[in-house]
Parts: structure tokens; sequence; C-alpha cells
């Protein structure tokens, strides 16, 4: 226990946290192969945070044209063969835009921005 062999901590720091953060790190601290502190652990845990790649919450462009593609390629072999092309054309566009009550629907929950 105590610090980890090597590196050096120069900077103190302390958080209050839930019994159930506790206990999820505590879960997390005995899967580990070494068992760390949970000090150490905490670090270990924020080090691969800051790692991870996180994904826009917008997609770029490129991929909402390759989704668009996709889904048309997906409901072309949904439409009915049978059926005239402007029908088909249409049951298409009427699937790739979904229901209008969706369309209707505003991303930022409604909030006006001042």
């Amino acid at each position: 226990m105590g610090r980890p062999p090597g590196k050096i901590q120069d900077r103190q720091f302390q958080m209050r946290v839930s019994d159930e953060f506790l206990k999820a790190i505590d879960k997390w601290r005995q899967k580990q192969d070494d068992a760390p502190s949970r000090a150490e652990a905490i670090r270990r845990l924020v080090e691969i945070g800051l790692t991870v790649k996180v994904w826009p919450k917008q997609p770029s462009r490129t991929r909402a044209e390759r989704a668009h593609e996709l889904a048309a390629k997906t409901v072309e072999g949904m439409v009915d063969p049978a059926a005239p092309t402007e029908e088909a054309t249409n049951r298409k566009r009427r699937l790739l835009k979904g229901p209008e009550e969706f369309r209707e629907v505003r991303r930022d929950g409604g909030k006006k921005k001042n």
C-alpha cells in the first residue's frame, strides 16, 4: 500500500464522493491483478478516462451521408418490387425521413436561446 513506486505524487487532492462511488471503485480495484489502493485506482481510472476518444455529439457530414446511404440501401430491400416506380420512390422517401411527428422534435428540447 502507499504511494506507487517510481511515481512522484507532489500534489494532494481531496474530494467528496458517495458510498456508491466508493463501492464502484472498490469493485474495480478487486478486478485488478495488483490490487491498487483507492487513490491509485482513482488515478488509473482518471488516466483511462482522459485517453478515451470521445465521439462528437453531432456526426460529421461524411458520417451522416454514409448513414443515409446505408439506410437507403436497406429501405430499397423493403419496398415492394411490384409497386410502381413513383410509389416506391415516395415510400422510400417517407421511410428515410421518418414519421412527421419525429421530424418536428427540436434537438434543444424546445428551450429558447437567449
